[in-house]
């Protein structure tokens, strides 16, 4: 069979301009529309209650994107990334209640927002580094929840509601919650991997992985690292900041427990079992725990049905952390490169057999 762009399976760029793209070939781009294309048609064929857990996989995953961002890309491990999302939030609710801000400024004020205080919270990792850093970071997650408890513009933690959303004059209701949240959050999402991924093939993209190799090479090198280090907080605190608005307008309201420590691990535990310094991992991690999360809560009906525990305790409430940590503890022992490396080899299997050109 003759060798075509659509059926090569290694490395013929030949010029920059090749080099430089967001695609590697053409067959990519062309399976890439197909996922699209099969995404956008998935809500039409999936029953209503797995259709919210689509939404919450793309939510946690701009998330966990973010924090690849900053620990899988540049190496600074972040344990503060449910607190960034959570200044995100209260700052796009706060400001959108405030002054009437559509959703698309109430994600922009958050994003922003968090990026501002991502840049502060990094100046640390510009004397600390890994176990030193992650305790600052943590820090900062408990100065969060403090503040937000003992704040009375924030309701002091509680419950603040927010704005309903028309896209196009169609409107979020009961009925079409969770279909309407799936095609407004889908495209935000496949935006901001299409702007990592354009970011990422850059210089500064380049520099975040060479500080992540060696800071004191990359400095050889011309590359600052303060500014680089300082970049990845921002933008990686701008993706958690856009995926807490998110969060608070697909749950109505934004309240502290939704943004607590709990939920900063929860990513973490997303980005190890998806994939360190990976696009598709950022993704397939969110689906892994949430999808654990569903099994965990059948697992816990199962076992209440068989007495085996007092009456009054909450089997699920235990089996959740036990199984986030399991499944941690897992696969950093056993896949530590997570999901997306069994994606990498399965993408390999299919490109070159049978005996392709």
């Amino acid at each position: 069979m003759p060798a075509t762009r659509l059926s090569q399976t290694g490395n013929y760029k030949t010029t920059y301009r090749q080099d430089q793209g967001i695609f590697s070939n053409r067959k990519e781009l062309i399976w890439m529309v197909l996922l699209l294309a099969a995404l956008l048609l998935a809500p039409l064929v999936t029953p209503r209650t797995m259709l919210r857990d689509f939404d919450l996989i793309m939510i946690f995953g701009i998330a966990a994107l973010g924090l690849n961002i900053t620990t899988g890309y540049t190496g600074l491990i972040n344990m503060g990334q449910g607190a960034f999302m959570g200044v995100g939030a209260y700052a796009g609710v706060v400001a959108a209640n405030a002054l009437n801000l559509n959703l698309f400024f109430a994600l922009l004020v958050g994003g922003l927002s968090a990026a501002l205080i991502g840049g502060i919270v990094g100046l640390p990792s510009l004397r600390l580094k890994h176990l030193y850093l992650a305790v600052a970071t943590l820090a900062f997650q408990e100065i969060f929840t403090w503040s937000v408890g003992h704040s009375r513009l924030l309701a002091q933690g509680g419950a603040i509601p927010a704005p309903a959303v028309s896209i196009f004059g169609i409107r979020d209701t009961f009925l079409t919650h969770n279909m309407f949240w799936y095609y407004l959050i889908l495209p935000i999402l496949a935006f901001l991997v299409l702007v990592w991924r354009n970011v990422l093939r850059g210089k500064h993209g380049r520099s975040l992985i060479a500080i992540r190799d060696n800071d004191r090479a990359a400095a050889a090198m011309g590359i600052n690292p303060a500014t680089a280090k300082l970049t990845s907080f921002m933008l990686g605190s701008f993706y958690a900041g856009v995926a807490g608005v998110l969060l608070a307008y697909f749950s109505k309201s934004v309240v502290i427990e939704d943004y607590g420590l709990d939920v900063g691990i929860k990513v973490l535990a997303m980005t190890i079992v998806g994939g360190l310094g990976s696009i598709p991992g950022s993704v397939f991690g969110p689906a892994f725990i949430i999808g654990l999360d569903r099994v965990m809560e059948q697992v816990a009906n199962w076992l209440g049905g068989l007495n085996l525990f007092p009456s009054g305790v909450d089997v699920a409430t235990a089996l959740r952390p036990l199984s986030f940590g399991l499944a941690i503890m897992l696969f950093l022992m056993f896949q530590p490169h997570g999901l997306a490396s069994w994606w990498d080899k399965l993408r390999q299997y299919v490109t070159k057999w049978p005996y392709k050109s």
